[in-house]
């Protein structure tokens, strides 16, 4: 036989505990977030990174002086014509454009040209490093509070 019917006080499930369940959801989404647009900073950082290296290897593949140009005509790309490309060069054409526009490297943090070179004399190659760090800081985050380095490497040819 069943016992007499229980106050309603008494049916109800624990009333903070909803409530602790619900925090701890909005904890985890909170830490969510941080995550994501951590994640977010550093990949746009990296893009920036890349189209950076781009326009600089553009730049030193797109370098040749006038004088180099018109001495010989313009002869096609083949071994031994007009549009050579010389590390040097590559690497004078990078610090130029660098130090020409410093807006630039806006939003780039301890940029470093780690290479600026040519392996064929028509390809002008840059690879570029940088620290990115991230947006938000949480516990889970705060392992790369001090930044992640971010490469990238860019290849032009010059014709």
């Amino acid at each position: 036989m069943p016992g007499p019917p229980r106050p309603p006080s008494e049916q109800r499930a624990d009333p903070g505990r909803s409530r602790r369940l619900t925090s701890a959801f909005v904890a985890f989404a909170l830490l969510l977030v941080t995550v994501v647009v951590s994640a977010t900073e550093v990949h746009l950082e990296r893009k920036r990174l890349y189209a950076l290296a781009d326009a600089l290897a553009l730049t030193a593949a797109d370098s040749t002086t006038p004088e180099t140009f018109y001495s010989g005509g313009a002869a096609p790309p083949v071994e031994g014509a007009v549009l050579t490309l010389t590390d040097a060069g590559i690497r004078a054409d990078v610090d130029d454009y660098l130090a020409r526009n410093p807006a630039a490297l806006a939003g780039l943090s301890e940029v470093v040209v780690t290479d600026a070179s040519t392996g064929d004399g028509r390809t002008a190659s840059v690879g570029l490093a940088a620290r990115a760090r991230p947006a938000m800081i949480s516990w889970v985050t705060g392992a790369w509070s001090d930044g992640i380095i971010v490469r990238a490497e860019s290849r032009a040819r010059a014709w």
